[in-house]
């Protein structure tokens, strides 16, 4: 699992984030938009899911996206082109479902954005018209703007900051165009980024009854379906997010749940970060 290229797209005082290109020529050959990949870096370390960017079919590699957080993260960012991470186990989760829906919003907040270019890409083919609108902290974290720019009939950009596009947030705009625009009957209100935000997105869309899909990013350990980390309310119904997901009916999701067990090992991970690195 050799790593091919590397590129740090983000360089802050406080946030890094990479693209790596992963040599795994059968994960690459059936890889879908929306499936994720489980990284081990090393021997002892901890399986993390992360979503397939793209794929290479003449160099049998995949690419994800990944930002330094925990210590996993912060020790995948130290490889560099040439060494291994130590497993890659995918494609996993259900992949998206496209179709000709008609008029799409889609919506990316932070690193949620690199889930959703290959998503918008394969959209886009299916001649649907496609609404992108992408949301950062600020201008220096906004990723991706570059690839969704092309396959985007509208793209709109907000930050917190009002750095660069608009300042606000994803919602804002969201709600603008379902008021401006709700004789358009958009089909569709696809979602990925912070919980808070997907949230959000999902309730002012259930005033509109427009279908929304989020895609969850629940704690996995396992990321097969055997040790119910990952495993998340919807309905009242416990699903998994590997093997169920990882996308879900937004109008669905238990967020109260989710929100609490995402942060179950935040406290724990800080310390860790700071022994071992």
């Amino acid at each position: 699992m050799k790593i091919l290229e590397k590129q740090t797209i983000v360089k802050t005082p406080e946030t890094t984030i990479n693209r790596l290109k992963i040599l795994a020529p059968l994960i690459a050959k059936k890889a879908k938009p929306g499936q994720f990949v489980v990284v081990m870096v090393d021997a002892k370390g901890e399986r993390i899911p992360l979503t397939i960017v793209e794929k290479d079919l003449s160099s049998g590699a995949v690419t994800i996206i990944a930002q330094e957080v925990g210590f996993t993260t912060k020790l995948l960012g130290n490889l560099n082109v040439g060494d291994s991470v130590y497993a890659l186990v995918g494609p996993l989760g259900h992949p998206t479902a496209i179709k000709n829906y008609g008029r799409v919003i889609i919506i990316g907040g932070g690193v949620g954005i690199a889930e959703i270019l290959p998503v918008a890409e394969a959209l886009k083919k299916e001649g649907n018209y496609l609404t992108t609108i992408l949301g950062a902290r600020t201008k220096e974290l906004l990723i991706l703007e570059d690839r969704l720019k092309p396959v985007s009939d509208e793209l709109y950009i907000v930050t917190d900051d009002g750095s660069y596009g608009r300042k606000g947030l994803v919602t804002d705009i969201l709600l603008e165009l379902l008021n401006q625009h709700s004789c358009k009957k958009y089909a569709l209100v696809y979602a990925v980024g912070p919980i808070p935000m997907m949230r959000k997105v999902c309730e002012v869309t259930q005033g509109f009854k427009i279908e929304t899909i989020v895609s969850l990013n629940a704690l996995m350990v396992d990321a097969t379906g055997m040790c119910g980390c990952c495993r998340v309310k919807i309905a009242g119904e416990v699903k998994f997010s590997c093997v169920d997901g990882p996308e879900f009916d937004g109008h669905l999701v238990d967020w109260d749940e989710l929100a609490k067990r995402t942060k179950a090992y935040l406290e724990k991970e800080k310390h860790i970060c700071k022994l071992k690195l």
